[in-house]
């Protein structure tokens, strides 16, 4: 191999990757020992044979080759391919390059055990690994176990034969032409498996596909599907992501007393030469080869589509509600991070809880949308009608090649197929009855908000100025139907208590209600100001999660802050049954807020001068309510209730189910201008704002609470 050639050509693989969109993570780089290394690679692109080269090479500082296919190394990808390492499955001096190169530490290898792409991703059959091709079915190729198994063979017969037969030693050391034996003798031999795992897998003409299409006459299908995946995966971005597993050290597998003769016997043996262990360095490599297959995709990152397309493919009712789908999903994911069945991707090792609330990353959506354009299912309404033929390969095998294309739902399932434990566990949530999801999640969902708060009171507690623990507990009231719920949102600087007596008022009219805890609240100000409005609407979306959970139909409500966050809700929710709010803080009267820009500008300057203990964090507070208020108020948390108050404005039009806005006439806090400014700019037809004759900001607590109580009661029951 040339390696200037090599390394020009990996200087040009990286700038190929800096301007695609691909994001790659690598994983268990600490993984990669010292030594002579073959890596064994799962296979679905030609973008692993290009890419992983150059990481590999960037990681172990040392080249990394790799067999390709026979056919592709004609015009110039040939030559790519052979710049970049590539020898052909075909060349004769194949194995003995590969076992040379090892033994030198000349380079380490890439060796892809499914022997080509596996595009439907159908590796696993019946509890073993069966790979799908073109031609039919086969198992996993034994080369990398065998080549290994070789390297060390030779490598441990050179140290006997230095003591024992020393003109076989060089006679083996021309063979290889090896230098200096010491370096061979005091390195060993390794397999890491490796799996590649791209997400998300789309397939629609690009760039590149339009422009071989224009210059090349006559293309082959076969290549056009190739283009059009893998121009897709660079060009519209894809997360790869790299995960090299524990290495399989070969040495431990010779232990056989018919291979240790082999190894010393005082003969010499050429490098085809019949050995008398050959039977049984066989059985070896399949045992090898088993363990890094089942370490292959042992290490497959799972992801958001593949829950939700092994979860639609396994669900036996042929009608599938969208929202019940997105259920499910959310309670395997969550049963992924809680049981640890699986490496994750971000799409699922951070929270899922935007699969019932507001898709906010769209990911749900634009797998349903894959699934529509595919065939896949039809749509009624919000119901899904699953087609059974296109969930499953049955097409004759020559439409291999098309699988990426014509089926990437029926692919992300079958990639999943090997994670045994995975796939019970999908089985075990696809089959059970909805009204058990919705339990699992309301129940999973109050667990973890208690555990949160008792986790955050125990970090951020102060003697002498956090409430008690029933302050800030969120908490839940059953209501005699299951018709209606509300998620019943407190206030900045307040806790859960300051909505309980509306809580148990609206409990008693048969409505159930659930108050969240808004994170930063009910323990100390210190919590709330390392808090952002983000953090806050996180809260709210799992109190929604929660009573969506348990009833038919959601409103959503709250008192100032929580007022903002209650329509910020109904704006990004579908399917809300009505919003109300209390005194929204459109517009803040409050002196605190008027000292938000001096005090930020102070504690800059404290900032550049590194004057630390002169900065200003917080502004002495006197609340109405100080047994459920912080005395603190933090001046980063006015900021963010700015901004979530910015980020409300334009989504205010956009609401269209009823809404009531109450206000306080004399409120000391939020200026009743604001809070009209907030009613007129609500797209809801039906819509109310009542004016209460109070001189102060807290009216669901205190004298006249009560007709404020039932106002809302009565506004609830009327939708």
């Amino acid at each position: 191999m040339n390696r200037f050639a090599y390394l020009i050509t990996g200087l040009a693989v990286k700038t190929l990757e800096s301007l695609s969109k691909a994001k790659i993570n690598i994983h268990g780089k600490e993984n990669i020992p010292k030594g002579s290394i073959i890596f064994a690679i799962n296979h679905f692109t030609r973008i692993e044979t290009l890419f992983l080269s150059y990481h590999i090479y960037k990681l172990t500082n040392a080249p990394a080759w790799s067999l390709a296919a026979q056919e592709l190394f004609i015009g110039p990808l040939g030559t790519l391919l052979n710049k970049v390492g590539a020898v052909s499955t075909k060349n004769p001096d194949r194995d003995l390059l590969i076992v040379k190169s090892l033994l030198v530490g000349k380079a380490s290898w890439i060796i892809f055990p499914e022997g080509h792409m596996v595009k439907n991703k159908k590796t696993f059959e019946k509890g073993r690994f069966m790979i799908s091709c073109a031609e039919g079915k086969h198992p996993p190729h034994t080369g990398a176990a065998t080549l290994a198994l070789r390297t060390e063979f030779y490598r441990q017969r050179l140290g006997r034969m230095i003591k024992d037969f020393p003109d076989e030693a060089k006679r083996l050391m021309n063979l290889f032409q090896i230098d200096s034996i010491e370096p061979v003798l005091d390195t060993r031999t390794y397999i890491v498996p490796v799996n590649v795992t791209y997400y998300p897998i789309r397939v629609h003409e690009n760039v590149l596909s339009n422009l071989v299409a224009d210059v090349i006459e006559d293309i082959p299908e076969r290549a056009i599907e190739e283009i059009m995946t893998e121009g897709t995966m660079l060009l519209s971005g894809v997360d790869m992501d790299i995960r090299f597993g524990e290495p399989i050290e070969i040495i431990k597998f010779m232990k056989s007393s018919a291979i240790i003769r082999d190894i010393a016997a005082k003969k010499r043996i050429n490098f085809d030469d019949p050995i008398a262990s050959k039977q049984i360095m066989r059985k070896t490599a399949l045992n090898i080869t088993q363990r890094y297959m089942s370490a292959i995709y042992s290490m497959t990152t799972v992801n958001l589509d593949h829950l939700l397309a092994s979860l639609l493919r396994m669900m036996p009712a042929k009608k599938v509600a969208e929202d019940d789908l997105r259920r499910r999903a959310f309670i395997a994911a969550t049963e992924c991070l809680t049981k640890k069945m699986a490496y994750l991707h971000q799409s699922v090792a951070t929270d899922p809880l935007h699969l019932l609330t507001d898709d906010r990353y769209k990911r749900f959506r634009d797998f349903i949308a894959v699934t529509l354009d595919k065939g896949v299912v039809k749509k009624k309404g919000k119901t899904l009608v699953k087609r059974k033929s296109r969930f499953s390969f049955t097409s004759p095998l020559t439409q291999f090649h098309r699988a990426r294309l014509d089926n990437p739902v029926e692919v992300m399932a079958n990639e999943v197929e090997p994670l045994t434990r995975l796939q019970r566990n999908l089985r075990r949530v696809a089959w059970q009855p909805g009204f058990r999801i919705r339990h699992q999640i309301a129940s999973y969902l109050q667990n973890k908000a208690a555990k949160e708060f008792k986790e955050d009171y125990k970090t951020f507690y102060i003697d002498g100025e956090s409430k008690n623990k029933n302050v800030g507990a969120p908490f839940l009231i059953k209501g005699k139907s299951r018709k209606m719920g509300v998620v019943l949102i407190h206030g900045y600087m307040a806790a859960p208590l300051e909505v309980k007596e509306l809580a148990v008022y609206l409990g008693r009219r048969g409505v159930w209600v659930y108050v969240p805890r808004l994170k930063g609240h009910g323990t100390s100000p210190d919590d709330l100001a390392q808090r952002t409005y983000r953090d806050w609407m996180d809260s709210v979306d799992c109190g929604y999660a929660i009573v969506n959970s348990i009833c038919e139909r959601v409103v959503a409500g709250g008192f100032s802050t929580g007022a903002g966050l209650a329509f910020d809700l109904a704006a990004r929710v579908d399917g809300m049954a009505g919003v109300f709010g209390v005194c929204p803080p459109m517009k803040l009267k409050h002196i605190s807020t008027r000292l938000v820009p001096a005090v930020e500008v102070w504690d800059r300057l404290m900032k550049k001068i590194r004057l630390e203990g002169g900065r200003k964090a917080f502004v002495e507070n006197n609340p109405e309510n100080p047994r459920i208020n912080y005395l603190r108020n933090p001046i980063s948390g006015v900021i963010e209730l700015e901004r979530l108050m910015e980020s409300l404005k334009p989504k205010l039009p956009g609401l269209n189910m009823p809404a009531l806005v109450v206000q306080s006439l004399g409120d000391p806090v939020v200026n009743p201008k604001g809070s009209k400014k907030v009613f007129e700019r609500l797209g809801s037809k039906d819509k109310e704002y009542i004016l209460f004759n109070f001189d102060r900001h807290g009216i669901l607590l205190g004298e006249g609470a009560p007709r404020v109580h039932k106002t809302i009661g009565d506004f609830i029951k009327r939708i």
